[in-house]
């Protein structure tokens, strides 16, 4: 199998500054490191000795083999991974929002990531590493997660999304979504997909699915389960009415300890900052890092809650909670509460014995302000993996390339300087070069008659100078329009290096940050899937390019 690495940039330099371990000082802030393999035996010495602060591994795991049954998750793989929980293995971990047809391809890169950290671990220490994916049910942008991006039959870039239904602004796993509207998007879906040998069985897979699925965050789960059940992953919900009421001892802890947590918060953002590096989540002064359900009916609107005048309000203050009723609501109605991006990592190792988080550049960056909020509550960060990243190049764009004389830096740094020499190499006729040698002639001619009329009239010295930039300017454009004539001769070629540029870098953004699955899926059924999970792998990351 042909792959290759390239160095993709996060841009985020605390993150990279992780990675490579360029930043001494960062030691304090992470403790522990993806790429010491001595970190992983003391993470996992450290988790044996502490589970007695956890959920009961028991009931985590019914809850978990409940969901994973709902979600079509039937396999052997998935059911020992579970039974494995159930006896306290170790996990490692990592999430996304629910996305239309799970969004973007780094959703993808993720779970193929958490079981390739998991396998790693388990091989290294020997033993069983569950692989778990957390999926964010409880976040409530619905911009962020009803949409996805394809490439058309057309070769044009179209974003296919759902609306929003009517109603409060709820989480993503409690916004239903009818079976109208269902098959309104498999219907845009199927319109947009290219035809392929596989495509009817690809929408008749999901067609079976959305009959069954109430809300993205379902239909997402149940093509997760088709695509890695094979691979034990197990999937969770955060907004799972099985697993909140679990958490319900974690969100009295989260409450009653709130002052401090915040606190917490606040001093290791200042700690980053002085370090020079900007931070990349919001510590509010005064927030509780919760959200609430404004009812206790499943749409009701998630709020977050903020501190003032002793009360947990809400932002137009439609609620005004005391501390004791809060915290008769995480008692008696655990399902009303939910975490916010800092509390989330609190939340997730009370649920499981976390032996490392796989997480985005984005996510390592912001998880560098839990430290502190970790050990105010006697625990400790896990080893945090940055996930792999790919690209993955098809038969016929690499041909292309390899036509144009392109690399896959060509494409990712310099595209259209690399395209328009292209372009200028075909030209034999030197149209640029001789309209340009064609104007400075007349400019040399042209100027000792301004000089004449100067001297005829000073004041026409302004007009010729003015008349001269005019006929330039025409010279230039009569010279454009020729090129553009020109260039019209090499439609293919044009069309050919926009596919290029559509299949690697859509929208001037790395491939996995736009592109979905199912024109994949679509054309190569899940060999794709394969191939991803064959590819090298590294507990620190990197990008692997991909031939399909």
């Amino acid at each position: 199998m042909r792959n290759e690495t390239y160095l993709l940039s996060s841009a985020q330099p605390l993150t990279e500054a992780y990675i490579h371990r360029t930043d001494s000082r960062l030691e304090a802030i992470y403790g522990y490191h993806a790429g010491a393999e001595q970190d992983w035996d003391r993470r996992l010495k450290r988790l044996e000795e502490s589970g007695g602060v956890r959920a009961e591994a028991a009931k985590l795991s019914e809850a978990l083999r409940a969901y994973n049954e709902r979600a079509g998750a039937s396999s052997p793989e998935v059911s020992a991974s579970i039974n494995a929980l159930a006896e306290g293995a170790p996990v490692v971990i990592g999430g996304q929002q629910a996305g239309l047809w799970t969004g973007p391809l780094l959703v993808i890169h993720k779970a193929v990531s958490i079981i390739a950290a998991a396998k790693s671990a388990g091989e290294q220490l020997g033993r069983k590493v569950v692989p778990v994916f957390w999926i964010a049910g409880e976040d409530h942008d619905w911009d962020e997660a009803n949409h996805a991006y394809l490439i058309s039959a057309e070769q044009e870039l179209r974003k296919l999304a759902a609306s929003r239904p009517d109603g409060a602004r709820t989480s993503v796993s409690r916004t239903r979504i009818s079976a109208e509207q269902w098959e309104q998007l498999l219907t845009e879906l199927e319109q947009t997909l290219p035809h392929s040998e596989f495509k009817p069985a690809l929408l008749d897979e999901l067609r079976s699915m959305t009959e069954q699925a109430g809300s993205l965050s379902d239909m997402f789960a149940m093509i997760l389960s088709r695509l890695f059940g094979a691979h034990g992953l197990v999937l969770m919900d955060a907004d799972d009415p099985g697993v909140r009421r679990l958490e319900a001892p974690m969100f009295a802890r989260l409450i009653e300890r709130n002052d401090e947590l915040e606190q917490a918060y606040r001093a290791q953002a200042e700690r980053v900052k002085q370090l020079g590096y900007t931070l990349q989540a919001d510590v509010t002064p005064g927030s509780s890092n919760l959200f609430l359900f404004d009812d206790q009916d499943s749409g009701g609107e998630r709020l977050l809650l903020h501190k003032r005048d002793g009360l947990f309000r809400d932002r137009k203050e439609q609620v005004g909670l005391t501390e004791a009723e809060l915290q008769r609501i995480a008692a008696e109605h655990p399902e009303r509460l939910s975490n916010n991006v800092l509390t989330r990592p609190l939340m997730q190792d009370y649920l499981f014995p976390v032996l490392a988080a796989v997480l985005g550049p984005g996510e390592i960056a912001y998880w560098a302000l839990t430290g502190e909020a970790f050990k105010a509550l006697g625990m400790e960060m896990p080893i945090l993996v940055p996930r792999m990243s790919y690209t993955m190049i098809e038969g016929t764009v690499a041909k292309h390339m390899d036509k144009y004389g392109l690399s896959f830096a060509d494409v990712m740094e310099r595209f259209e300087e690399r395209r328009k020499e292209w372009l200028k190499e075909q030209d034999g006729l030197s149209i640029e070069q001789r309209f340009a040698e064609a104007g400075e002639v007349f400019a040399t001619l042209y100027k000792p008659l301004l000089e004449l009329a100067a001297g005829v009239q000073p004041s026409l010295a302004k007009l010729g100078d003015t008349n001269l930039q005019k006929i330039m300017e025409q010279i230039h454009y009569m010279g454009s329009k020729t090129v553009d004539a020109f260039n019209k001769q090499f439609e293919a070629s044009t069309r050919q290096l926009d596919r290029i540029q559509l299949s690697l870098k859509p929208q001037g953004k790395p491939q996995e940050r736009v592109l979905n699955m199912t024109a994949y899926w679509n054309r190569y059924q899940t060999a794709w899937l394969d191939k991803l999970l064959e590819a090298p792998y590294s507990r620190t990351g990197g990008h692997q390019i991909v031939y399909l």
